[in-house]
């Protein structure tokens, strides 16, 4: 399964004092079973881009094709599609609503018109999925939790759907550090144990430094950079002109090689320049 994006143009308010070209003329591939990260100042059109994924915003022009079907068609059922994509916005814990966090996550599957059997496996699964243990959390009310606990119910409630691409627009917003630490190892078990493809958006380079292995780069609307992480972050010039930053690791890598300190320029994570350094003092004893 892939997306395909074809000379995407979104322009909100046209023809108005108020118009705003929000995409112009994008084109991208993501194929089935990547980790990709969408970066981009605030106003680059990430959200914009996402929202085209699964039918939610239509396109001004351009075409977008999942699983080798054009969704920008007339007569296209957008409700398979949102079957195929799962999106989980930011703060997505301001959407729970029912009284327990089973049927929350229920809440979902059960518009699909499945089975009470089916919906029930569905709701533990999913709870699997995000580490919730279904005896322990499946009755308690959904505001008894902890913000990270939170946002993990409200990514099964979309995971719950079985979607083949997962979503999620800055999913560790306004977590504490553990909070966003177990947010982050829960869509990482989601990309590598169930094979789930992820369209990460995330300002904090440390995070898509650690979880991704592609890298968009949004400005003005347009994909300017797209790369692997090593790639992307050592044009770091360029990040700055659109008022992004490398991870703070790769800074500190590059003052060590102006020292003269022989360090390979694709260190980007502190795991990597921990076994970099280690690696540096063997070799220099």
């Amino acid at each position: 399964m892939s997306i395909k994006i074809e000379n995407l143009t979104h322009i909100y308010m046209p023809k108005s004092p108020f118009e705003k070209k929000a995409l112009d003329d994008v084109s991208l591939e993501i194929m089935d079973g990547q980790f990709v990260a969408l970066i981009g100042h605030t106003g680059s059109g990430k959200s914009t881009l996402i929202q085209h994924l699964n039918g939610l915003l239509k396109p001004s022009s351009g075409k977008i094709i999942v699983d080798d079907i054009d969704i920008t068609q007339k007569g296209v059922k957008l409700s398979d599609i949102r079957k195929k994509i799962g999106l989980v916005f930011q703060y997505p814990e301001y959407q729970l609503f029912e009284e327990t966090i089973e049927k929350d996550i229920q809440f979902g599957p059960r518009n699909l018109g499945l089975s009470e059997d089916e919906i029930d496996k569905r709701a533990k699964r999913a709870m699997k999925m995000v580490g919730l243990d279904y005896e322990m959390y499946k009755d308690k009310s959904p505001f008894e939790l902890s913000g990270g606990q939170k946002r993990r119910v409200a990514i099964a409630g979309v995971v719950a759907m079985e979607p083949k691409i997962l979503i999620l627009d800055e999913p560790t917003a306004g977590l504490d550090p553990k909070g966003r630490d177990e947010i982050l190892e829960q869509i990482n078990i989601l990309h590598k144990e169930y094979n789930m493809t992820i369209i990460l958006v995330s300002h904090s380079m440390e995070d898509v430094a650690k979880l991704a292995d592609r890298v968009i780069v949004m400005n003005k609307g347009k994909s300017i950079l797209d790369g692997v992480p090593s790639e992307i972050f050592n044009k770091i010039e360029v990040l700055e002109e659109v008022g992004l930053a490398a991870p703070q690791v790769t800074y500190l890598v590059r003052a060590l090689r102006n020292k003269g300190f022989n360090i390979s320029s694709s260190v980007f994570t502190v795991e990597q320049a921990k076994e970099a350094l280690l690696q540096y003092i063997k070799n220099t004893k």
